[in-house]
């Protein structure tokens, strides 16, 4: 493959659509095959475009506003990296030839909860837990009787655990409505899915290429109201179990298509395995592949997005911790111990220009046997602090 500067007439451009913590990453990663780097997002200043070339501020949602910068700014590769954009934007331009990653109807899939679970369940045939969609308070109230509480509730379309809850009983029923229209996105239908009682869930990141499929080391991890809190690599499972969640990633993702890294969100107990949801790019778990692979997810997904050879090294065991703001703030400063960074460990800040209370700032980051590993992140991450 050839490889030239950025910002010369034959330079090669990629251009994120959403640009915060993973994108920034994955822009680093870019920066050092020499490819130029545009991040769009909706506020000013996100992680991404600190290390872009060139960034935009616009409406994710405004068709015409994202199409006229892409055709102002001729990218070879679009990276859809949050769920929150326009899908309009991105099938006019891939008709006029721009090449959206991983395509853009597997992102129309898989930005939409309904899209994605009726396709894997319905059009592919994957095991997955009960659900139903509903539209009311009154539908969620029926839908949790006809699945039985304990039950799960999900806007279909929002990012990082915003607008879910979990409904223990009738009583919980009006609260998780509440939370669901407080979502970052579509909160118009929601998905209500019977609570399946599985011993642990996992992400297998799946990288396509266009001519091969890799799998990186099962990573477990630990939410809170949704979103990832803790995680660690590899997640000790069955053989039979792993083929299983392997031969899943391969099924959906062979189904969506395209070029990119995918993070499959699974249910295992026991043997068995439930499919859950999909991202079509790097995974917010996958950031202790930073730690525990010769190439971290986001280097896979560059390579795999670039068709080149997608072999790497998985060094060891790891763990990953997230901290998460306790304040609101316009001016966020993040107060890391130094003895946090040592010879198996060190913190990544994201530099975000400003934060609220739940607003992931930093990852805890650790090399060692997993359960030492994520026993140190853990404290690590106690460590890091909100500077007042």
């Amino acid at each position: 493959m050839l490889f030239s500067a950025p910002l010369k007439s034959n330079s090669k451009k990629i251009m994120l659509l959403g640009s915060g913590e993973l994108g920034k990453e994955v822009i680093i990663e870019a920066q050092r095959l020499g490819l130029e780097t545009i991040a769009v997002d909706r506020y000013e200043n996100p992680p991404a475009s600190s290390v872009a070339h060139r960034s935009y501020v616009v409406n994710m949602q405004d068709k015409d506003a994202l199409i006229e910068i892409i055709r102002h700014e001729k990218p070879d590769y679009i990276l859809p990296e949050i769920e929150a954009i326009s899908i309009d934007a991105l099938f006019v331009a891939e008709k006029e030839g721009f090449n959206v990653i991983p395509n853009a109807e597997a992102v129309n899939k898989t930005m939409n909860r309904k899209n994605i679970r009726t396709f894997a369940a319905e059009e592919l045939g994957l095991k997955t837990g009960p659900y139903k969609f509903v539209t009311t308070q009154e539908g969620m109230l029926e839908a949790g009787k006809e699945l039985g509480f304990t039950c799960v509730i999900k806007p279909v379309m929002s990012s990082s655990g915003h607008g879910q809850s979990i409904a223990k009983s009738e009583k919980d029923i009006s609260a998780s409505w509440e939370m669901a229209k407080e979502a970052r996105g579509d909160a118009s239908e929601l998905i209500v899915e019977a609570f399946i009682d599985f011993d642990y869930e996992i992400t297998i990141l799946t990288v396509r290429n266009g001519k091969e499929t890799v799998f990186c080391e099962p990573i477990g991890h630990e939410q809170r109201d949704g979103d990832y809190v803790f995680s660690w690599q590899p997640m000790q499972m069955s053989a039979v179990a792993k083929q299983k969640a392997q031969e899943m990633a391969k099924i959906v993702t062979d189904g969506l298509g395209g070029q990119g890294l995918f993070g499959v969100e699974l249910f295992v107990k026991g043997d068995e395995v439930y499919f859950s949801e999909l991202s079509p790019r790097p995974h917010d778990t996958g950031m202790v592949t930073l730690i525990t692979q010769s190439q971290s997810e986001f280097a896979l997904h560059l390579r795999a997005v670039l068709g080149l050879p997608l072999g790497f090294t998985f060094y060891g065991s790891g763990a990953s911790a997230a901290f998460k703001s306790e304040t609101n703030s316009y001016a966020p400063v993040v107060d890391v111990a130094d003895n946090l960074f040592s010879e198996n460990s060190f913190v990544r800040v994201f530099s975000k220009p400003e934060t609220h209370v739940g607003r992931r700032l930093a990852v805890a980051l650790v090399y060692d046997e997993v359960e030492k590993a994520l026993s140190k992140a853990r404290e690590i991450i106690t460590k890091v602090k909100d500077s007042k």
